[in-house]
């Protein structure tokens, strides 16, 4: 910075700025970021001192990739617009699939329902009432033929949002497009499997840590060889966000859960050139606009110098932190739900110009029910709308090289690693859950935020400030008692047609496989899946040897 900015900063602020000071003071003492740190009046050069260009901005497509993964981003290639959806049966979730592939989605996206991210069949005692409510059922390969039915599963891709039963349900994706003629090879798609934000965050946990992180390094390796095109894993700070976190938070403890996977799948003998381009991850985008965009630019350059400078992965494409977006589900309110149309919005513009590669956007009915067809179009149109309208997809990076962007970015950077600092000091990211350090990070961030809300601190329209008398409840979704019993209809003659010794036998090798160190559990599991095994059944059969965890009481 040279002297004529400082001395032109200084005049302002003595003449300018301080006479309208004078006059009208500012609406507050601070203002703070989503993540309550300080924002300042005014972002210059003198926020950039050191900054060099080449090293940590550089250009698109190339080392450290802040400015994007891909050198033309979206005027080469639009983002995968991918709704999530999934509710009752398999049946009604594929008419929601044509129907969302009929209005101009690129990707599908599966929600399940609570009985399955558990594991549990539908006839399990505890899945009574939970069947098909927040996502769709599935139970058994067959449930997955139904879900994919009439759709082109080499041409399509299919995420899927699980993580305790991520193998076995993939085995079933996998068994079904077999059973449809689709080579292996031809399938793209995503499968969430990150287990370790499930013990920070979400919960829905089956086994301990050391057999599940198994299980993880298991679909690395098999993807790598017999699914070439899948990712095998979406290292995923959306769950950590949603839980309370800061933006910080979300950013550390993501790609301090994505290095740990990658050093254990490095000492299991696999190679970071082959199953590093495979690795993708799942970001939050919340309400505030540019601490969101430097959250999403910092992550790709520290992964990038993890990948190239510790790992040591000489292909550039391992050096790729690739990630799907979904706008903030926290952030939506039951209260004047059509504002959360506004929100979505902010929040998917934040994404784009973070340069992600696949986005969800919430549809304004996201803390009422799940979403109907009206709702989910005007969320799709929304992104169709940044596509097409806003012309934020003509140029790569836009705010690229802004003080205020960099300055952020360098910030998030640097929390980044003030938080793996202290993450390797507890002993690494399985030693923190199992002392309660995520969670306990995650509970106190969310408790702060709260308290700032309450207190007016912190203004969400509709809800603590511009409020109405009368709230306007829109037409919900309604998943009925009938889908459940069909649902129950299904299991049973599934199992009533399947060969019983096939069943047994599958389960039977897959628990002997499970006793065995260094033996890859994906051919057992998609056996199993071949033969109609249920879910409920091959987790059992699992559980026999690795038991199921229970988290200890933190408070």
């Amino acid at each position: 910075m040279t002297d004529d900015v400082q001395a032109a900063r200084k005049r302002w602020e003595e003449t300018t700025l301080r006479k309208t000071l004078e006059k009208a003071p500012e609406r507050r003492k601070e203002f703070v970021t989503t993540s309550s740190k300080p924002v300042e009046r005014l972002y210059g050069p003198w926020n950039l001192q050191g900054f060099d260009h080449d090293r940590d901005l550089g250009y698109p497509g190339e080392f450290p990739f802040t400015r994007g993964v891909q050198p033309t981003m979206y005027r080469g290639r639009l983002w995968t617009m991918r709704q999530f959806a999934g509710f009752g049966t398999a049946e009604e979730t594929n008419e929601r699939f044509k129907f969302l592939l009929s209005q101009g989605q690129t990707g599908l996206s599966t929600a399940f329902d609570f009985c399955t991210l558990q594991g549990f069949d539908s006839d399990h005692p505890w899945s009574k009432g939970e069947v098909g409510k927040v996502g769709v059922a599935i139970d058994t390969a067959a449930d997955m033929e139904t879900l994919f039915a009439d759709i082109p599963l080499d041409q399509v891709s299919v995420s899927m949002t699980i993580n305790g039963p991520a193998p076995i349900v993939w085995a079933m994706y996998l068994a079904a497009a077999e059973n449809r003629g689709f080579p292996l090879d031809r399938l793209s798609g995503t499968t969430q499997n990150d287990i370790l934000k499930e013990y920070q965050a979400q919960k829905m946990f089956i086994f301990p840590p050391a057999p599940s992180l198994r299980l993880v390094l298991d679909t690395f390796e098999f993807g790598s060889q017999r699914v070439p095109q899948w990712n095998t894993i979406s290292i995923s700070g959306y769950h950590i966000r949603e839980a309370g976190s800061t933006a910080q938070q979300e950013l550390a403890f993501t790609l301090a859960n994505g290095m740990t996977y990658v050093r254990m799948a490095k000492e299991r003998g696999l190679d970071p050139d082959e199953f590093g381009p495979r690795l993708s991850f799942f970001f939050n985008s919340h309400n505030d606009f540019f601490e969101e965009i430097a959250k999403f630019r910092a992550a790709r350059r520290i992964w990038a110098k993890f990948m190239r400078d510790e790992i040591g992965a000489k292909n550039p494409r391992a050096w790729l932190l690739r990630f799907h977006t979904q706008t903030a589900g926290v952030s939506c309110t039951a209260q004047q739900p059509e504002n959360n149309i506004v929100r979505t919005t902010v929040q998917a513009l934040a994404a784009v110009l973070g340069g992600t590669q696949s986005l969800h956007t919430n549809s304004f009915d996201e803390a009422l029910a799940l979403p109907t067809e009206k709702a989910v179009r005007i969320a799709l149109r929304t992104q169709q709308i940044l596509a097409h309208e806003s012309g934020v997809a003509s140029t790569i990076d836009p705010l690229g090289g802004s003080y205020y962007v960099e300055s952020l970015t360098n910030e998030m950077e640097e929390a980044a690693n003030r938080y793996f600092d202290q993450i390797e000091k507890i002993g690494g990211v399985v030693a923190g859950i199992e002392k309660g350090w995520f969670q306990m990070q995650i509970a106190d961030a969310s408790y702060r935020y709260v308290k700032e809300i309450e207190k007016k601190e912190r203004v969400i329209v509709g809800v603590n400030d511009y409020v109405t008398e009368e709230e306007e409840v829109p037409p919900l979704l309604k998943v009925s008692e009938e889908s459940e019993r069909r649902q129950l209809e299904r299991l049973a003659d599934v199992k009533r047609r399947r060969s019983q010794k096939k069943v047994d036998d599958a389960l039977h090798a897959l628990t002997r496989a499970c006793e065995k160190e260094g033996e890859n559990l994906m051919p057992h599991l998609i056996a199993a899946a071949h033969s109609y095994a249920t879910l409920g059944e091959i987790r059992e059969a699992m559980v026999k040897v690795y038991g199921e965890y229970r988290e200890p009481a933190l408070y």
